[in-house]
């Protein structure tokens, strides 16, 4: 293609390696290959051009299909969490399908996926540049049948040994790796001025999936001739199936997404990293925590009360989360964190006053208040993390910045995860103890305290660069 020698050049798009003729400042011309302006495919659905910086690019194409597959990531990663999170609503439910089972082994089979969930973090966000983000969502995807045919399984066997049995709950980590490769696979697809809301519809939308399972499960097992459990992961196989043929059919793999181990061994190296991983265990662990415990919690101590409300906490903890990013960016993700640790310990306290009282209007309240807590603080801590190596200059700054911040975002939502298993094990150690709950509840108040203190003193004490910076 020959460009006009009136001195301007043709903003239309060429295909890749056109040569071109542009007019030179002296009269003559130049020969250039001009760079792709439009998604350059091939088979498999591979995209091998990708630049949603350059406008031409994001306008004629690129958004249509980052769009598309923002979508088809937010069913899946919703679909991840609700495995995820099955047994925090299926647990109540056993001794009615005929299991003997202790608190403490209750709490195991609560905590148990939130652990292998947490543990899958780091590889399944690798997985996408491997694989590519399509063929991996179809992967990951699949993989969530094996948790839901061994709960269908296994709920129709009273007799079953508890080591089958948590087995069977461990499997359902798999869908807590969801979230970290769903992340990882949609921050490629979009530009930086957008990327901020794509991910945090997409991390919304895998959120509710908790609140989700949480409300559909006590709604279908019921049957005339009692609690069919096995029908709680029957529900969810269609929909699966249905999530890897969309992927197949709708998502595309990035060529240009590159795995990059450096910038997870760069922010290992990095002292904020584990100091933000630390204070996402307050945040998003306590989230994860406290969700799954939550309906064995409302069960136990207030039987009459149906366990259809359970789902509200996970519910308004999923939709404060994007209310927490939106306040840090405009007052800072410290002092909003540290906001949010103080809300979390008045919940807290409700809580241990509602368990001496018997109130169940004040337990159900404060959880609530809980749960609000936790969804402002994970959205304020998201924030924290690239203003924080910004300040910092980790990695020299630039890209090499960028990198490690995404590599600290990705240990410390491994890290924070630990959490939902710590808290159904702190229940589980109070009761055993004391036969109370009360004892892990003042426990995890010191823990706050101890986080808020730490985000303070840390990113927003007065008079130091992360606190003139607003981090």
């Amino acid at each position: 293609m020959v460009a006009p020698t009136s001195g301007t050049t043709s903003s239309e798009a060429v295909p890749a390696g056109t040569t071109t003729t542009a007019t030179a400042g002296t009269g003559g011309t130049v020969e250039a290959d001009a760079p792709p302006r439009r998604p350059v495919h091939r088979s498999g659905r591979w995209i091998d051009h990708w630049d949603p910086e350059d406008p031409v690019f994001w306008r004629d194409g690129g958004r249509r299909i980052a769009r598309r597959n923002l979508v088809v990531s937010i069913f899946a990663e919703f679909l991840g969490f609700c495995v995820w999170a099955i047994w925090s609503i299926v647990v109540p439910q056993l001794p009615e399908a005929g299991f003997a089972l202790t608190a403490d082994q209750t709490f195991w089979l609560i905590g148990l996926p939130a652990l292998v969930g947490a543990a899958l973090r780091v590889p399944y966000t690798l997985a996408v540049p491997v694989f590519g983000g399509r063929n991996w969502t179809m992967i990951s995807a699949a993989l969530l049948l094996v948790p839901a045919l061994a709960l269908v399984w296994v709920v129709q066997r009273p007799e079953t040994s508890f080591g089958v049995l948590l087995l069977v709950a461990a499997l359902a980590g798999f869908g807590g790796g969801n979230f970290a490769s769903s992340m990882a696979n949609i921050s490629f697809f979009f530009p930086e001025k957008e990327k901020g809301a794509a991910l945090g519809w997409n991390a919304a939308g895998g959120n509710i999936g908790t609140a989700a399972v949480q409300f559909v499960v006590p709604l279908v097992i019921v049957t005339a001739a009692g609690v069919s459990l096995q029908r709680a992961g029957l529900v969810f196989i269609p929909f699966i199936l249905l999530a890897v043929i969309l992927a197949w059919r709708l998502m595309d793999n990035l060529g240009t997404a590159k795995a990059d181990p450096r910038s997870f061994g760069v922010a290992a190296r990095e002292k904020h990293t584990w100091v933000i991983s630390f204070v996402y265990i307050g945040t998003f662990g306590s989230f994860v925590g406290f969700a799954g415990a939550f309906p064995t919690l409302l069960s136990r101590e207030f039987p009459e009360v149906t366990l259809s409300l359970a789902f509200m906490g996970a519910l308004v903890g999923s939709l404060t989360r994007p209310l927490g990013g939106w306040i840090a960016d405009r007052l800072g993700g410290a002092v909003v964190s540290v906001a949010s640790f103080a809300v979390m310990i008045l919940g807290a306290l409700g809580a241990i006053q509602a368990l001496g009282t018997g109130s169940f209007a004040l337990f159900f309240g404060s959880f609530m208040l809980l749960f609000v807590a936790t969804g402002v603080g994970n959205g304020s801590v998201y924030r924290m993390i690239p203003a924080t190596f910004r300040v910092a200059n980790v990695g020299g700054g630039g890209a090499a910045t960028a990198k490690a911040a995404a590599g600290c975002i990705g240990i410390a939502g491994a890290v924070g995860a630990f959490g939902g298993f710590l808290i159904p094990r702190g229940f589980a150690m109070s009761d055993s103890l004391t036969g109370s709950l009360v004892p892990a509840l003042w426990a995890i108040i010191g823990a706050y305290v101890v986080m808020a203190l730490v985000t303070w003193l840390v990113y927003g004490r007065r008079g130091s660069a992360m606190g003139a910076a607003r981090v």
